[in-house]
């Protein structure tokens, strides 16, 4: 009778253990979704039952009148402080059991870093839910002086925008008449305004364009117009020499005086020799992986092409990038010299060293 007991009773606790292990991950399932796949039986079984202890606590907002607040995730940062951040700012009840299931869900594997707007009146799941996707409305991008008009499409490919490269290259080259400084231009190189944006996700590429140029325009004021009017420039001339001296002064205060070696050059018809042309001329460079081919050698200063200011006197046909400001007052506003070359000064620190002749030019070469 006693061997029958003990028999019952394990039996009894066999039974009971069935239940628990198939009865509970069940019901978590039913409330609160499958489990992750990659959770073993006993870790199920776990988490199945903290879900159902907290039950209330995930399903309920903390606050129905609650309002939305931003709410931020580091790079890196781990699921424990995020749940413990969530619970610190008010936005949900308990950071344990959202902790639970997020791992219960797998969700914790995919929360993106980025900024939020979460609010009380939601549900810890639905804020889990939230947190798998960082895409906002808005989006910040950044065009970079001496960018030409390929590099700018190339930093479209991850900008979130919703146009492509492709699109935004077709429009920029049609420019439209609706500008006065834009008569006869063969593309919109040069306008294209470098400048830090946020542009709305959904934009489309003739608004764009038309955002980049319309600052352009912003940025032209009548005094800068008749500041290169002054020098004998079109502002079409004056923004081509601007997109030069750009490429070349890799510090903004030698940038006048780089405009007046140019400006030099053209009053007396010499040719500008403006190594950043031939790069422009050249193309992408494969090998260094770059729009501007660093060194060149000497058949690339032979290359055949109208843009080659060592083969052809006077400006290039367009613009060979998008200038800055300083650059543009750069051209209209020149340093007062008599200097007709400059080349790198040789102790890389990017400044230049200038010279009058020729004969100058060799002797400031390194040794």
């Amino acid at each position: 009778m006693r061997k029958l007991l003990i028999v019952f009773f394990l039996f009894f606790i066999f039974v009971c253990l069935v239940l628990v292990v198939f009865t509970i991950p069940s019901q978590a399932t039913r409330i609160y979704g499958p489990p992750a796949s990659w959770l073993t039986i006993s870790q199920r079984l776990q988490y199945s039952v903290q879900l159902l202890w907290y039950d209330g606590l995930l399903t309920r907002p903390l606050d129905v009148n609650g309002s939305e607040q931003p709410f931020t995730i580091s790079v890196g940062e781990s699921v424990n402080s995020v749940a413990y951040n969530l619970q610190k700012a008010g936005i949900i009840r308990k950071a344990e059991a959202f902790r639970a299931y997020l791992i219960y869900s797998g969700l914790d594997m995919s929360i993106q870093a980025g900024e939020y707007k979460l609010s009380p009146a939601m549900s810890a799941i639905d804020i889990a839910h939230e947190l798998q996707d960082a895409t906002t409305e808005e989006v910040p991008f950044t065009i970079l002086p001496g960018w030409r008009m390929e590099e700018i499409a190339a930093s479209l490919l991850t900008s979130g925008l919703s146009f492509t490269p492709d699109e935004f290259l077709a429009i920029a080259q049609s420019p439209s008449d609706e500008f006065d400084f834009l008569a006869g231009a063969r593309n919109l190189e040069g306008f294209l305004y470098p400048d830090s944006y946020i542009f709305p996700r959904n934009m489309t590429a003739p608004d764009f364009v038309d955002t980049l140029v319309r600052n352009f325009a912003l940025h032209l004021s009548p005094d800068l117009a008749d500041a290169f009017s002054r020098q004998g420039l079109t502002v079409y001339q004056a923004v081509t020499l601007a997109s030069i001296v750009e490429r070349e002064a890799v510090h903004d205060e030698e940038k006048p005086m780089i405009a007046s070696v140019y400006l030099n050059r053209l009053n007396i018809g010499m040719k500008l020799d403006a190594d950043p042309t031939v790069q422009y001329a050249l193309g992408y460079d494969f090998d260094g992986q770059t729009w501007w081919k660093n060194p060149l050698s000497l058949t690339d200063l032979q290359f055949d092409s109208y843009f080659n200011t060592y083969l052809y006197a006077s400006l290039p046909p367009t613009p060979i990038a998008n200038p800055s400001l300083e650059a543009l007052n750069a051209v209209a506003f020149p340093a007062e010299s008599t200097y007709y070359f400059f080349r790198a000064i040789c102790d890389g620190s990017g400044y230049h060293v200038f010279a009058e002749t020729f004969e100058e030019q060799l002797a400031n070469g390194c040794q």
